[in-house]
C-alpha cells in the first residue's frame, strides 16, 4: 500500500502540472506518513542527496556553457562545422549537428546546446527556405548528442545514483562512440529527408577558408581535449575539470576573442546559479523518493517481476528500455536518474549487464523523451526559438525518432559500442 501510495501521490501531482521536484517531495511526504516513519527522514535523504562533492561539477559545467555561448565560442563552432558540411545537401541540417557534436562535448548540456546552436542555426536555416519544423527536429534531436560526449552532467548524475561506485572516466568514454554513432546517423536522416524536400546546399567555402574556420575555433575546441584528457588521465577529477572549464572559458572569452562584456558576465552567472538552484532541489527531492523504494524493496520486486516474465537478457533489455521511454515521456531527465537507476540498475546488473554499458543505455533512451511531449524540455525550447508549437514539429519528426531508436537498438545489444574505448584506456 506503501507503494501505491507514492507512485500514486506523484503520478496525481504531475498529471495536474505540480512541478517536478514538489511531486516527488509531497509523494515521499505522503508515504512517510502513511507508515508512520518521522517525516525528519524525508529532509535527512534530501541533505545527503544534494550533500555529494562530484555535483558540484554540473554547476560548473552549466557556468563554464554560458560563458562559452555567450563569448562567442559557439559562433565560432557553428562557423567551423558549416566550412566542413555545409556543402552537403540541406547543408544547414548537416551543419546544426555537426556543430551540436562539437559544442556537445563542451556544453555537456542537451538544454543548453538547444538553446545555443539553435539560437543560432534556426533563424538561418529558415531564412534560407527550410522548414521551420525541420529546423526544430535537426536541432532538438542533435542537442541530444551532448548527453552521450563528455562532459555530459547526466553522467555524473547516473553514476552517483548508482552509489558513486561507477567511474565518471569510464562513462565519459564509454559515451563517445554511441554519440559519434548517433551523430552520423542523424546526418544521413537529416540528408534523406532534406532530399525528398528539395532543401538547398551551401558553396564548400576551400580548404583556406575550412583552415581559418578551424584555427579561429581551436581555442574553444581545445576545451575538450582538457576536460576529456585530464579526467581520463587522472590529472584532475570530474569536478576539478569543471571548475578548469570556468577559467578556461573566462579566458578565451575575455583575452582571445574579446567578446564577453560585464552584461553577459553577471547573466551568465545568475543563470547558472538559477539552474543550479532547481536542479539541486530536483536531486534532493528524488533523493528522497529513491531511498523510500529502497526502503519498499521495489527494486528486488521488479527483479522478480521480470523474472517471471523471461529469463531471456534481449527480452529483459527490450523490457527496460520500453519502461524508460515510457518514463522519459513524463518526467524530466534528471529525477528520472535518480529514480530509474536504483531500480532497473540491479536488474540490468543480475542479466550480466554492465553497469557503465547500461548508463550509456539509460542516458540516450531518456534523452530521447527530453523531445517527446508532454515534458520534451529540448524540444520546447527549439520550438520557442522557431516559434512554432510543439505539434507542427511533432508531426515531421518521426523519421528522426526512427534514427534515434535504432541507434538505441545498437547500443542496447552491442555493448562493445559502449565498452571497447574505456577497455582501450585501461
Amino acid at each position: 500500500m506503501a507503494a501505491l501510495i507514492l507512485f500514486g501521490v506523484f503520478t496525481l501531482l504531475m498529471l495536474i502540472g505540480t512541478p517536478i521536484a514538489f511531486c516527488l517531495g509531497a509523494a515521499s511526504f505522503a508515504a512517510i506518513l502513511y507508515m508512520g516513519l518521522p517525516p525528519l527522514v524525508i529532509f535527512q535523504q534530501m541533505n545527503s542527496g544534494m550533500s555529494v562533492f562530484t555535483l558540484l561539477a554540473i554547476p560548473f559545467f552549466i557556468y563554464a556553457g554560458d560563458l562559452m555561448v555567450r563569448g562567442g565560442i559557439a559562433q565560432r563552432i557553428v562557423n567551423f562545422a558549416g566550412s566542413l558540411v555545409g556543402h552537403v545537401r540541406g547543408g544547414l541540417g548537416q551543419v546544426n549537428i555537426a556543430a551540436s557534436t562539437l559544442f556537445g562535448g563542451i556544453s555537456g548540456s542537451a538544454v543548453a546546446e538547444a538553446a545555443a546552436v539553435g539560437g543560432l542555426m534556426i533563424p538561418q536555416m529558415k531564412a534560407r527556405g527550410y522548414g521551420a519544423d525541420y529546423a526544430v527536429n535537426v536541432t532538438s534531436m542533435a542537442a541530444l548528442i551532448a548527453l552521450l560526449l563528455p562532459p555530459s552532467h547526466n553522467m555524473i548524475i547516473y553514476s552517483i545514483s548508482a552509489g558513486g561506485k561507477i567511474s565518471i572516466a569510464d562513462l565519459f568514454t564509454a559515451g563517445i562512440i554511441p554519440g559519434l554513432l548517433f551523430a552520423l546517423t542523424l546526418m544521413v536522416t537529416a540528408y534523406i529527408v532534406a532530399r525528398r524536400r528539395g532543401y538547398p546546399t551551401e558553396p564548400f567555402p576551400g580548404l583556406r577558408r575550412v583552415g581559418w574556420f578551424f584555427a579561429n575555433s581551436l581555442p574553444g575546441l581545445l576545451l575538450i581535449a582538457i576536460i576529456f584528457g585530464g579526467v581520463r588521465s587522472g590529472i584532475f577529477t570530474a569536478t576539478e575539470s569543471s571548475c578548469i572549464a570556468v577559467v578556461y572559458a573566462l579566458l578565451v572569452t575575455l583575452f582571445i576573442y574579446r567578446q564577453l562584456n560585464w552584461n553577459a558576465f553577471v547573466q551568465a552567472t545568475l543563470g547558472a546559479v538559477r539552474t543550479t538552484a532547481m536542479v539541486l532541489l530536483i536531486i534532493g527531492t528524488a533523493a528522497s523518493f529513491a531511498w523510500l523504494m529502497a526502503y519498499l524493496r521495489i527494486p528486488a520486486q521488479m527483479i522478480a517481476w521480470m523474472g517471471a516474465v523471461s529469463e531471456n537478457p534481449i527480452v529483459i533489455l527490450l523490457l527496460i528500455n520500453l519502461l524508460l521511454l515510457l518514463l522519459g515521456t513524463f518526467m524530466d531527465m534528471g529525477p528520472t536518474i535518480i529514480i530509474a537507476t536504483p531500480i532497473f540498475l540491479p536488474v540490468a546488473m543480475h542479466y550480466g549487464v554492465d553497469p557503465v554499458h547500461f548508463g550509456v543505455i539509460m542516458i540516450l533512451n531518456l534523452g530521447i523523451g527530453l523531445n517527446t511531449p508532454p515534458v520534451g524540455a529540448v524540444q520546447f525550447v527549439a520550438c520557442a526559438v522557431a516559434r512554432i508549437s510543439v505539434w507542427q514539429a511533432m508531426r515531421s519528426v518521426w523519421p528522426f525518432y526512427a534514427a534515434s531508436l535504432i541507434v538505441l537498438a545498437l547500443v542496447t545489444y552491442v555493448p562493445a559500442l559502449s565498452l571497447w574505448l574505456p577497455g582501450v584506456f585501461k
